[in-house]
């Protein structure tokens, strides 16, 4: 879920970019990506994967 939020963010950095839109320093291109790259080292480190509850499948290992 991390990386689609990232995906979005590089797509969001990437059209400001092309467009040269002037924003604000808060949603200039630079903090989008930095935020995008926050989002996809979190991502990778697993945080929002979820719990993984083992389900007892009636056989015994």
């Amino acid at each position: 879920m991390l990386a689609f939020v990232a995906a979005a963010l590089f797509f969001i950095a990437f059209i400001i970019r092309i467009t040269e839109t002037s924003t604000q320093i808060v949603f200039s291109s630079t903090s989008l990506m930095l935020l995008g790259l926050a989002f996809l080292a979190a991502h990778s480190a697993g945080v929002g994967s979820g719990w993984s509850a083992r389900r007892s499948t009636g056989r015994r290992r």
